[in-house]
């Protein structure tokens, strides 16, 4: 019998023997008279055994068997898995191992054995959160952030967007950093799977705003004088987007939110399917892990949905590029960067204006392309002749060795920069979009 149990059995045998009343014994064990009497009638016929539970030392019918719970621990003890949350191992092992447990098993199995969560509940200051907007469609908030995602000390940018209104991720996309590419990327799944949004909600980076918006003087915004559009500004300009500009982390929540979720989950994901590289991560992001998040977490708008069909999808890599303005020469051909190029219809140079104004198309999906009275051309790179005196080739300073990664690795890149070394090819890429974006120019 345990402690409280004798207790029971002193007091209510006071009271059969009329050393105390009724009502005292009710007060002493903080039960009602009429439970006195049930307990003192028990006590007559069977003794101190009437206090005792039928079920004391019986095993439950439901309990988890030690074989069982054996396996659960073995399965959390790999390595892809213990840094996965409570709630996220509960699910793979229901589809991945197909064993079907409460999650209060799971916690107790787990906590049993000295295991706590990574994920630990945060005691915080409730506030009010903005109601979501009615369409799909009708905002995208996108962000990136940094993580060792592949489980290593190496740091990771994922830019992600997702629609205000249904909790979905419209677009993800990995990189070596925050950048332009990894944006444009982002907005490209967007528009070709869901539709082209209404309004992106950003924050205040270089990549969407120009650090010489606010520097304007009175005078000069009196004058009408404005600031240039980023490169990705002049891509949501020409698909018909707006866009706002958070002052704050907190006023895109739903965002930040992400970010926390992806960053308990993702890890999991990649390391159970030995996902180690950006250009598997990144497939594995867009055929797959969309849907998956989406499936789970998305809730359904309240109206219709505001997302709008790309009138031409082919066409999509012709806004989502950097674009500027140039000039050609006699022979057709133009500048860029320090490189000259020549502009090509099947093999042989078409526009042989001086001074014609095209519009130069640079993306890492599709090379250096050309715009000249609405028709697109391709171009290579041209070398121009050297005169006799000066052949001799001036020394190039040594450049930092880059990495290919994503699809800015792909032959398209090798076919075009034939004449030079690729690691400057590299480099060429990584000033227009991996490095802080620079308004058009």
């Amino acid at each position: 019998m345990t402690q409280a149990q004798l207790k029971t059995y002193k007091v209510i045998n006071s009271f059969i023997d009329k050393a105390i009343t009724r009502e005292k014994a009710a007060e002493l064990l903080g039960l009602s008279t009429r439970q006195i009497t049930r307990i003192k009638k028990g006590v007559q016929i069977a003794g101190a055994e009437a206090l005792i539970h039928k079920n004391t030392g019986r095993k439950p019918v439901h309990a988890i068997k030690a074989e069982m719970k054996e396996k659960i621990l073995r399965i959390h003890s790999s390595k892809e898995f213990t840094t996965a949350n409570f709630l996220h191992f509960q699910e793979i092992l229901q589809e991945r191992y197909k064993l079907t447990l409460s999650y209060t098993s799971i916690l107790s199995i787990l906590k049993n054995a000295g295991i706590e969560s990574p994920k630990k509940k945060k005691v915080s200051r409730r506030t009010k959160r903005r109601e979501r907007k009615p369409h799909a469609g009708q905002l995208i908030q996108i962000d990136a952030t940094p993580y060792e995602w592949f489980k290593t000390s190496i740091k990771y940018s994922l830019h992600g967007a997702i629609d205000d209104a249904t909790g979905q991720i419209v677009g993800l996309y990995l990189s070596q950093n925050e950048c332009l590419h990894g944006y444009l990327e982002t907005m490209r799944q967007c528009c070709l799977e869901f539709g082209v949004p209404q309004t992106i909600y950003s924050d205040k980076h270089t990549i969407f705003r120009s650090p010489k918006t606010d520097k304007l003087t009175v005078e000069e915004l009196i004058a009408g004088k404005t600031v240039n559009l980023t490169q990705f500004g002049r891509s949501l300009h020409e698909l018909g987007v707006d866009i706002i500009y958070a002052g704050t982390p907190q006023a895109k929540g739903r965002v930040e939110r992400l970010w926390e979720t992806l960053q308990s989950r993702l890890p999991v994901e990649l390391a159970m399917r030995n996902i180690t590289t950006l250009s598997e991560a990144n497939h594995f992001l867009e055929n797959e892990y969309k849907a998956i998040y989406n499936k789970k977490f998305s809730v359904s708008a309240t109206q219709e949905s505001l997302f709008v069909s790309l009138v031409k999808p082919s066409q999509i890599d012709d806004i989502l590029c950097v674009k500027h303005e140039r000039k050609t020469d006699n022979a057709g051909t133009f500048s860029f960067k320090g490189r000259c190029f020549q502009i090509l219809d099947k093999g042989f140079p078409i526009i042989s204006k001086a001074k014609a104004i095209i519009q130069v198309l640079i993306s890492p999906r599709t090379g250096i392309r050309v715009i000249y009275n609405e028709k697109i051309f391709e171009t290579i790179r041209y070398l121009k002749p050297q005169n006799a005196t000066n052949r001799k080739k001036p020394k190039k300073k040594p450049l930092p060795p880059m990495i290919p990664t994503g699809s800015y690795g792909s032959d398209a890149w090798k076919r075009i920069w034939w004449s030079e070394d690729y690691n400057e090819s590299l480099q060429f890429l990584y000033e227009l979009f991996f490095q802080q974006q620079q308004t058009i120019s």
